[in-house]
């Protein structure tokens, strides 16, 4: 980013450990939500996320696995990309004392977030490609262009909610919304398809293999803990949050056995694309809600139409881009009506960023996009 001219003003709040769709820790505090200030900006990049909304500056950067660019962007009304997977090089992207050198970091990919979709493919093509001291001796990127650049081109395939995880009255109003929106402007519109994989079993999936890779870094008193809570689960427990303790205890064996999973999921997501140019679904399940830093996010609530859900299946939808590796982009679509921002992802076929891009433009060309918080506004 320095070598292409780009000026770092500073670094924003995360998280910690960067596991929270909220950015608050014991150093830097709490980071608000600049639409309002009762609720959280998203995480883990949720201070990037409200410096954008409040102009800070124009440009940001961040890690995504569970959401942590997608889901800060959605609760900030701003832009962000998560890239196909090992498209951007992870060196760097290591805590102390852990030196910075290249390594293959599963699920997780480092993307840009912005106020501007057209921005947001300037970052991209200046981060992307081999890390130039591992398979950038050998391998130069070529990434194609995006499928259409008309509405009038795109075959999107739209889902608003799924019994895994619901949405509330005002995500899938927007995405209803902009659905309507796309067919009346040429878009070729469908709600649903035999195609798309089985969201409850890839959200089962998505949750053993994520934890999986987080439980390596887990203090050896958790991890006690943790696998020896999977090991007393009873063997049909199918909920995401028994999913989770089982990712945590899962053994290598095992893991090749989920990731041979990953690789059908894969194919499935190929097949569907020879279809469709793109999906566009939930980012969250709600808009912004109101902080919660109670110390057990498994114990923690969020309340959808009225209802009580598990905080962290929240995961569910984020993770519908994150465990095939797809590119996903984070698009802003209005406001709920109690004025906090809502947005969809639009889900792209595999090294094919540039397509969820390029619909992402049009999209703020023809219908908008950020609109900057009032406390913001001058």
């Amino acid at each position: 980013m320095k070598d292409a001219g780009s000026i770092v003003i500073g670094k924003t709040n995360v998280p910690l450990g960067l596991g929270d769709w909220q950015s608050y820790n014991d150093i830097y505090g709490t980071t608000n939500n600049p639409y309002d200030l009762g609720r959280t900006p998203g995480g883990s990049s949720g201070g990037s996320s409200a410096a954008l909304a409040a102009g800070y500056g124009p440009l940001s950067i961040g890690s995504d696995i569970g959401g942590s660019l997608r889901v800060p962007a959605f609760h900030c009304g701003v832009y962000a990309h998560k890239p196909t997977f090992n498209l951007v090089a992870m060196r760097g992207h290591t805590p102390p004392p852990l030196p910075p050198l290249p390594f293959e970091r599963d699920l997780s990919v480092i993307g840009p977030m912005a106020r501007s979709a057209a921005d947001l493919s300037l970052v991209l093509d200046v981060m992307a490609g081999p890390d130039p001291i591992d398979a950038g001796l050998a391998y130069r990127l070529e990434l194609p262009a995006a499928r259409h650049t008309a509405f009038k081109d795109f075959r999107v395939l739209v889902i608003d909610t799924d019994p895994v995880l619901p949405t509330d009255t005002a995500v899938r109003g927007t995405i209803n919304t902009l659905a309507d929106n796309l067919a009346k402007s040429g878009v070729t519109i469908a709600r649903s398809s035999p195609l798309l994989p089985d969201f409850a079993a890839s959200s089962r999936l998505y949750m053993r293999m994520l934890l999986s890779f987080l439980a390596a870094s887990f203090a050896p008193d958790i991890y006690a803990g943790a696998t020896a809570a999977a090991a007393a689960l009873p063997e049909g427990d199918n909920s995401l949050r028994a999913e989770r303790l089982r990712g945590i205890a899962l053994s290598h064996r095992d893991w090749q056995m989920a990731n041979g999973g990953r690789t059908r999921l894969r194919a499935q997501w190929r097949e569907l694309f020879k279809t469709f140019d793109a999906v566009i679904c939930p980012v969250m399940p709600t808009a912004a809600y109101p902080h919660d830093h109670s110390p057990d996010q498994e114990k923690r609530r969020i309340t959808i139409d009225g209802k009580e859900h598990v905080y962290t299946d929240q995961l569910a939808w984020p993770g519908i881009a994150t465990l095939p590796g797809l590119p996903s982009t984070a698009i802003p679509t209005g406001f709920a009506p109690d004025g906090l921002p809502v947005g969809v992802q639009i889900v792209g076929p595999w090294l094919e960023d540039r397509t969820p891009l390029k619909l992402a433009e049009l999209i703020e060309r023809e219908f908008g996009g950020f609109v900057p918080p009032k406390m913001f506004d001058d």
